[in-house]
């Protein structure tokens, strides 16, 4: 059902954001509900750039396959090769399953088409201001939904609108786009830094002949220690020489961190992807977090509007988003705090080199849902044991 233009009614949903979270929202509430009337708004014209490491995981296809979307990915090359290391520690391997590296400004527009051909109506407009009222969520005095899902990035103004809304730790990172060198051709490659943890530079290969590459490091909550873009490049250059001089796009971002317990505030306004502080605090990815809050977000929104529930909304999302993420949040939160002891970094790589199961978990953990597995737990530390006390 198409909603007319100049009718008063509410929105079923309103969506801020267009990203991967707000688009997989639209896409999975319209799933639900095909007659659902939806509202999708961004700020910015599509196909738009975005700063980020462009890493597809593949449980982001899994999501994305939930909606009909999974072919988003296409005429992009897998990568499947992994490097880390830290100074004179290093590994290499074959991930257990393939990633993709897609410019956020090819993958979030096809999602945007998706959701649109589903049905989604698409308005640019940037959202000042959100408030919930006894009939419903109102926008800028002259939106009003049934529902909202706030995708709305790291400076979300739908999450300043939730009473009990958190923010937690932050992330600063610098992303540009370089050449890929003849030994980085199918390789995501990580290097942690040594000045201080926890912090790394990265270099993905998009298989296109160019590489994603940046540099990111814990933001300290003080923000004495900001740092800066010259900083930031300054690692990057020392950790991955020859990426910076070649480089180009260079744009930097804040990147909220998942704590060790995620919530959501009750009512019809739900939080989802970077809005949410949803991302790995172990690693920054983003994506597959944003992709399955959406999800979530997307079918109880639709639930809610269609047993004339709104404001039951967040009840039922909350509690989808703590039986999918809740324990792997608490592993990655632990890991994040584990890895800012330089020995516990070399561990975990001397126990991914020795043992390629201790491998295939640290890329769960990092990747998607992962988890500190007992198989994990004991090659730290054993590989701890030879490496030193941290």
């Amino acid at each position: 059902m198409t909603r007319a233009e100049g009718s008063d009614d509410p929105w079923d949903l309103v969506v801020v954001g267009a990203g991967p979270a707000g688009s997989v929202a639209a896409l999975a509430a319209l799933r639900t509900e095909p007659t659902l009337r939806v509202l999708l708004l961004d700020r910015a014209g599509f196909p738009r750039d975005k700063c980020c490491g462009d890493g597809i995981a593949p449980h982001v296809a899994d999501v994305l396959r939930q909606v009909g979307a999974e072919d988003v990915t296409d005429g992009w090359t897998p990568v499947d090769r992994l490097e880390l290391s830290r100074g004179d520690h290093a590994v290499e391997g074959t991930m257990a399953r393939s990633v993709w590296v897609i410019p956020r400004e090819v993958f979030d527009a096809r999602l945007v088409e998706k959701a649109v051909a589903a049905g989604a109506v698409l308005r640019r407009r940037r959202v000042t201001r959100v408030r919930t009222t006894s009939g419903g969520v109102v926008l800028d005095d002259d939106l009003r939904a049934r529902v909202v899902v706030g995708a709305d990035g790291a400076e979300s103004v739908v999450r300043s609108s939730v009473s009990g809304a958190k923010q937690g730790l932050r992330a600063l990172a610098i992303r540009g786009y370089a050449p890929t060198p003849g030994p980085g051709s199918g390789r995501q490659v990580i290097r942690y830094c040594e000045r201080r943890q926890p912090a790394y530079a990265w270099a993905f290969d998009r298989g296109d002949g160019w590489s994603n590459v940046g540099y990111g490091e814990l933001v300290d909550r003080d923000a004495h220690e900001r740092p800066t873009r010259a900083l930031l490049l300054e690692q990057l250059d020392e950790l991955l020489p020859g990426y910076v001089a070649d480089g180009t796009a260079w744009r930097g971002h804040h990147l909220p961190l998942s704590g060790w317990r995620w919530d959501q505030p009750d009512g019809p306004v739900l939080l989802a992807g970077d809005a949410a502080g949803l991302v790995n605090p172990m690693t920054g990815e983003g994506i597959y977090y944003a992709v399955a809050t959406g999800l979530l977000a997307g079918r109880a929104a639709a639930g809610a509007v269609a047993a004339g529930a709104p404001r039951q909304a967040a009840a039922g999302y909350r509690a989808d988003v703590r039986h999918t993420l809740g324990r792997h949040l608490k592993h990655t939160w632990t890991a994040s705090r584990l890895t800012r002891r330089p020995a516990i970094v070399h561990a975990g790589i001397r126990a991914a080199a020795r043992d390629r199961g201790a491998f295939d978990d640290l890329v769960e953990l990092g990747l998607g849902d992962g988890r500190i597995t007992p198989r994990l737990a004991t090659s730290l530390a054993r590989a701890l044991a030879t490496t030193g006390r941290a």
